[in-house]
């Protein structure tokens, strides 16, 4: 009886185990039909080696080299003018996004020469090469070298500091290696790419990352438009070239945060493609002017202006006889589109309205009052000196309070958008009005009792109308703070 009863016992455990394991390869094998594999196509997965691709592009990147004679004053200079090549470091020592420079002798009060690292690319058989303008600004030597070890004087053909990129060439025989060109806009975050250049000056030093982000805008310029990569990047590889899985240029090499690791930033090809074809005709960049100061639409300016959804570019000033105000556009419009293309950031429409060739009419679509209205604009000729001239710095005694009209260096300096309009703040005297309303070096004031605030002298004849004793509401941005309402009594 005890063996019978073994036997079934033995032969029940023995079917469960059985189905136990039929079920579990059922849902098993359906798991894995949903999961997606390495070989999904929708998931490209790491290559297996970049042998082939740096192969093919090492010989088209080159190695540059720039002396500079300069006179050097010692720290003390160099702590308020910033880097050896002149560019003014607002943020000084511990500015995340330094230029790539190299070591250089301390001789004070005495000229000698500086020595600079950067990184190229050839773009075609006549030898002109693409580089960062802060690799080659002001330099009186320019020595490229090519992966061969064959080194060769350069020239500028053109710069355009704006957008940060330059164009060199070499005289050398046409048995050179032109890199192919890409489509920036094809690329996706999570894409791999991989980086060429000299950093530190170590030669043609390969890495490779993925797109880490689009569209980043890192406080140098009213064109900031850079692809982010965790490729690593050092001092030495700007103006490299950042290639995707097929060899193709899609980002030149540009900057870095120097405080954190694997960020790197890089020019789109697309943006650089167009500046690029300027140098080599002219040696200069012609860009498109409206005539308008912008900003970006915040919520909090959506509701104060009373539109309905943040949508646009909000004109907070235009400057007269400029094609804006030819053409009827008005402080307060909020501009929608340029022609067919819709813009959504003052970034955006800064970038459409450059590359519109200078003389063509282009149709811009405002809405003004919540009604939507097209206007026609002659595009005129960009021209940053005027736009310099147009500030103004003057002291306002009865308040405490010294001003200027914003430019794009006190922009830097005090972390505002190059664009951005209104009247900073420079200096506030202890125990004035304007110190114990609140008022803070760095403010950048907007409006006066809901008036727009467009220059040093609007500001100056808005606060001289308040009779003694009114209180004064002012409009105020402040730098990482967002917008303050001080009343003045």
């Amino acid at each position: 009886m005890k063996s019978i009863l073994k036997k079934k016992l033995t032969f029940a455990i023995a079917v469960v185990t059985l189905t136990g394991l039929i079920w579990g390869y059922g849902f098993s094998n359906e798991t894995a039909a949903k999961a997606p594999t390495p070989s999904d196509s929708r998931i490209q997965m790491v290559p297996g080696n970049f042998s082939e691709l740096a192969k093919q592009a090492q010989p088209g990147v080159v190695n540059i080299r720039t002396v500079k004679k300069i006179k050097d004053g010692g720290p003390v200079f160099r702590h308020f003018f910033g880097n050896p090549f002149g560019q003014r470091q607002p943020f000084g020592e511990n500015d995340p996004f330094r230029d790539f420079f190299g070591p250089f002798e301390n001789n004070p009060d005495r000229e000698f020469k500086q020595s600079s690292l950067g990184s190229g690319f050839i773009v075609d058989r006549d030898g002109y090469i693409v580089t960062n303008n802060h690799v080659i600004e002001n330099a009186d030597e320019i020595k490229v070298k090519l992966s061969n070890g064959k080194e060769y004087d350069a020239k500028v053909v053109g710069r355009d500091p704006k957008t940060d990129l330059a164009l060199i060439k070499i005289k050398a025989s046409r048995n050179l290696a032109p890199l192919k060109m890409g489509n920036s806009d094809d690329l996706e975050i999570g894409n791999w790419v991989v980086a060429i250049g000299s950093p530190f000056g170590l030669e043609q030093t390969v890495t490779a990352g993925i797109v880490s982000a689009k569209g980043r805008t890192i406080g140098s310029g009213p064109y900031d438009d850079f692809i982010q990569t965790d490729a690593s990047i050092n001092p030495g590889n700007s103006g490299g070239p950042l290639l995707n899985l097929n060899g193709e240029v899609v980002g030149i090499n540009t900057a870095i945060i120097a405080q954190g690791q694997g960020i790197g930033f890089a020019i789109p090809v697309n943006l650089a493609q167009g500046i690029v074809a300027q140098l080599k005709k002219d040696g200069a960049v012609t860009r498109g002017w409206l005539g308008v100061a912008i900003q970006d639409l915040t919520p909090e300016l959506a509701e104060y202006y009373g539109l309905k959804e943040k949508k646009g570019v909000l004109v907070t000033q235009v400057f007269d006889g400029d094609p804006a105000d030819i053409a009827g556009i008005k402080t307060n419009d909020v501009i929608v589109a340029v022609g067919d293309t819709s813009v959504a950031s003052s970034r955006e429409l800064s970038s459409t309205i450059a590359g519109v060739p200078v003389g063509k009419e282009v149709d811009i679509t405002v809405l003004r009052n919540g009604k939507e209205k097209t206007v026609q604009a002659l595009i005129a000729k960009r021209d940053d000196s005027d736009q310099v001239a147009r500030r103004q710095l003057e002291n306002n005694e009865e308040f405490g309070l010294q001003a200027a009209e914003l430019t794009p260096e006190l922009a830097r300096r005090f972390g505002y958008a190059e664009n951005e309009s209104g009247v900073l703040v420079l200096s506030v005297k202890s125990g004035s009005k304007a110190d114990r309303a609140g008022i803070q070096q760095g403010d950048l004031v907007k409006e006066i009792n809901r008036k727009p605030v467009k220059s040093v002298s609007d500001l100056t004849s808005e606060l001289k109308k308040e009779k003694s004793g009114k209180s004064i509401q002012l409009l105020v941005k402040r730098s990482n703070a967002g917008f303050v309402v001080i009343k003045i009594a």
